[in-house]
């Protein structure tokens, strides 16, 4: 029995970095190797007031609780608009998925990690849901699909910095 719920949080990850179909403005993700410790990322990735530092497409983010479960917080684009968040899934240490409410719809946002012989894989996933989706993914989802390798890559070097 012990055996079984070892393997689970492998498998579950394992699960949730596989993807059947290709990316597309409404539903895309990306990820990238890292040899800093999962612990690293998901410390950047928990720490809300470090998303300006690696997250190129905000000015800031705040949440005012510890980083868990229902928990709620802001973030402000470059540009200044102010959308409220909430973590509406948490597996601390492996993922976690954020939702920002849109007018009849919702951007989610899943950040995930495993590691494998010493190496970090993490990933964003990107959607958005609801009656608007195909016009928020096409008003935003070409830009944010851009974005993505830079704002992966700001955590790679923050995360390899700090492990060092």
């Amino acid at each position: 029995m012990k055996t079984l719920f070892t393997l689970l949080p492998p498998l579950l990850v394992m699960s949730l970095n596989t993807h059947e179909k290709q990316p597309t403005n409404k539903h895309f993700w990306y990820s990238m190797e890292s040899s800093a410790a999962p612990d690293q990322i998901w410390a950047l990735w928990t720490d809300v007031s470090t998303w300006k530092a690696w997250d190129s497409g905000l000015k800031d983010a705040y949440m005012d609780t510890p980083f868990t479960l229902a928990h709620k917080g802001t973030i402000i684009s470059l540009e200044g608009r102010k959308s409220k968040f909430k973590v509406i899934e948490y597996q601390e240490g492996i993922s976690y998925t954020i939702k920002t409410s849109l007018p009849l719809g919702s951007l989610r946002i899943k950040r995930y990690l495993s590691t494998s012989n010493g190496i970090t894989t993490f990933t964003h996933e990107v959607w958005f849901t609801g009656l608007t989706k195909g016009i928020f993914a096409k008003a935003f989802g070409a830009k944010f699909r851009e974005m993505l390798p830079e704002v992966l890559e700001n955590v790679k070097q923050l995360a390899e910095q700090a492990s060092e």
